[in-house]
């Protein structure tokens, strides 16, 4: 493989998990050198040796590299940083989702323009490969769908959950492990997932990133209740991201979902991503691995690194036809059937009130449990409905709290597996 020369800016966890690996004497990339670290600040658990500091990491390009790997995180510096490396000629690997969501267009135009690679395989499901095989390996497929759990924090805290585990205890367990940032928003509430498939989306329909309106909702509202009442119909909850290829559209949505517990989905614990691609050649198949922590996104960033070391005739990495700008389709014209968690007043004729809500929305149940009364005073009621559009279950939902005997109510829809 060529002889690479590598600057790294950043030395936060997953910085410091890159150059533990390119250090540990691999024969596999022995001839690479790591030239500099861009750091604004030291990391107390790890000692980066002789290799180079460089304080301002804008200055890194300047430096004598071929390869700049950004891994400071966040978008808009993220943009100039890898803008400027771009400009300066040098090829850039980074983790970053969202700066390649959010600029991913610009950010590869320019990479053609001056004849480098931007390659971000890390930057969805950390190093479970699914960027360059959407890209360059199924290229003879027409794909028609991708969904699946990707983020490795929200399955992490999920997965405990399911054991009865309290939600702010997991968090701050995954926050301890690593598994999940001090800020731990953007994976809880849907937006890590969401800027993934999105990603997805555009190189398995080869289009433009779509739009930011498309339904993205987290975990914040998941109990433990909830996978208590799943069970009973064996069914578990897990946060999918989908998109789907329709006659008229794309279906895009990053959101909690129920999900058979005979789904190849529903069986990944921990901090698994796993992801399910329908293609016209091979049928249905799902990728699995680690989707969280510093190892597994070093795997990510290496392989992107060994794609660059190869012969530079090849092409590492088919980018999507931004000129095509897909249709997201409305979130409320779709149908689902859906859990209903309610809780209500503890007095005759509720069950009625609620039925003639759900019947005035031609709304119907397949299946109500009515359970023991809680120690506020309330009674919980689960419903599992037929399927209903979306938009008219947002109608009932809004009569149901309008009325003064119902206490509380939640949805999670359920997906066909």
């Amino acid at each position: 493989m060529t002889k690479l020369k590598i600057g790294i800016c950043g030395w936060g966890n997953v910085a410091t998990g890159l150059y533990e690996q390119l250090i540990c004497g691999n024969e596999l990339y022995s001839k690479w050198e790591l030239v500099c670290i861009g750091a604004r600040r030291d990391n107390p658990r790890c000692n980066p040796g002789d290799t180079k500091i460089v304080r301002d990491i804008f200055a890194v390009p300047d430096e004598d590299i071929d390869i700049l790997v950004e891994l400071i995180g966040g978008v808009e510096t993220a943009r100039e940083l890898i803008l400027k490396a771009l400009n300066a000629g040098k090829h850039v690997v980074t983790a970053n989702k969202a700066v390649i969501y959010e600029h991913g267009e610009e950010l590869i135009q320019v990479a053609i323009k001056n004849n480098v690679k931007i390659l971000f395989e890390s930057a969805v499901c950390a190093g479970t490969p699914v960027v360059k095989m959407l890209s360059n390996d199924l290229g003879a497929n027409k794909i028609s769908k991708v969904a699946g759990m990707l983020n490795g924090t929200t399955n992490f805290i999920l997965s405990n959950m399911e054991e009865g585990a309290n939600y702010e205890n997991v968090l701050q367990e995954a926050q301890e492990k690593g598994y999940a940032e001090p800020d731990p928003s953007l994976d809880v509430n849907g937006t890590d997932a969401a800027h993934k498939i999105g990603i997805l989306a555009s190189l398995a329909f080869n289009s433009g990133l779509p739009a930011s309106t498309f339904h993205i909702e987290g975990i914040e509202d998941i109990t433990s209740q909830d996978f208590k009442y799943a069970h009973e119909f064996n069914l578990t909850v897990k946060h999918l991201a989908v998109a789907q290829l329709q006659n008229h559209g794309i279906e895009l949505r990053s959101h909690p979902v129920m999900l058979s517990k005979e789904s190849s989905l529903a069986g990944l614990k921990g901090v698994r991503n796993g992801i399910q691609i329908n293609t016209d050649l091979l049928g249905e198949f799902q990728v699995a691995g680690s989707g969280a922590g510093r190892e597994s996104t070093a795997s990510g960033l290496i392989s992107d690194l060994i794609a660059l070391s190869k012969n530079q005739d090849i092409d590492p990495m088919r980018y999507p036809d931004f000129s095509k700008k897909p249709n997201i389709i409305d979130f409320n014209e779709l149908s689902f059937k859906y859990y209903v968690y309610l809780e209500v007043k503890d007095e005759s004729g509720v069950l009625a009130l609620v039925s003639k809500i759900f019947a005035d929305h031609k709304i119907s149940f397949d299946k109500v449990i009515q359970k023991d009364q809680l120690d506020n005073g309330n009674v919980p009621m689960v419903i599992f409905t037929d399927p209903v559009i979306e938009s008219e279950m947002q109608i009932a939902l809004k009569d149901l709290k309008s009325n003064s005997v119902i206490h509380n109510s939640k949805i999670i829809r359920i997906e066909d597996s």
